[in-house]
């Protein structure tokens, strides 16, 4: 079947979750804070993640931006940092200008100019979404932006991936998903898509029911995968 739609992941796939602690440690005054980035970067994303996957379990729904406050907390006081008010403010504003990978703009660019219907589909809020998005420039080459708090359940519930067909009026098959985490493109694969992995970090493959399609190290090949 056709690839029609090409659908995106946001945070650490288009968006590198690792940007705003990287950027306030390079900040004057921060050189506490640098001793510590890479572990907090770490485990405010790993906790990010967790969280919602619990709180999806648990039915208990919050938005998204709501669970990254809290994760960041946790990575915080987890590295004795969480007495330094000014520093969380600073990292969560970053945290909204997130840098795209630098191959996206591009990549979104050819796709488009080849036919085919970009989106999000994303655990973000659409307040945070819409100011990543427009932070790094790529607005004009995304058909849509979709969040699961249309749906009011983080991914990988099937509640999510049917927002596309539903958004698209695509059929799984028509429809490459692409992602950065591993859990997320199993679920996708399994739902029906067609699937990419972007396994920047040369992981494992996840032991789910879905196994990705393609393995790739970034997106630039994405429009090859789609044509």
């Amino acid at each position: 079947m056709t690839i029609t739609t090409c659908i995106f992941d946001a945070y650490g796939t288009l968006f590198d979750v690792s940007a705003a602690a990287r950027r306030a440690a390079a900040e004057p005054g921060r050189e506490r804070f640098a001793r510590h980035w890479p572990a907090i970067a770490a485990q405010w994303r790993l906790k990010q993640l967790q969280y919602s996957w619990l709180r999806a379990v648990m039915d208990r729904h919050t938005d998204f931006w709501s669970v990254t406050q809290d994760a960041l907390d946790w990575a915080l006081e987890a590295e004795g940092l969480d007495d330094d008010a000014d520093l969380r403010a600073r990292l969560l504003q970053l945290y909204r200008e997130l840098d795209a990978y630098p191959e996206v703009p591009g990549m979104l660019k050819i796709l488009h100019e080849h036919g085919k219907t970009t989106a999000i589909l994303s655990n973000g809020s659409p307040d945070m979404l819409a100011s990543a998005v427009a932070s790094a420039g790529i607005g004009a080459h995304l058909d849509d932006v979709l969040s699961v708090e249309t749906v009011g359940v983080f991914k990988p519930a099937c509640a999510v991936y049917d927002m596309v067909g539903a958004r698209f009026g695509c059929a799984p098959g028509e429809v490459l998903f692409v992602s950065s985490n591993g859990w997320d493109v199993a679920a996708a694969a399994d739902y029906g898509f067609a699937t990419v992995w972007v396994n920047r970090a040369g992981e494992p493959v996840d032991r789910l029911p879905g196994r990705p399609g393609v393995l790739l190290d970034d997106l630039s090949g994405i429009p090859g995968l789609a044509a």
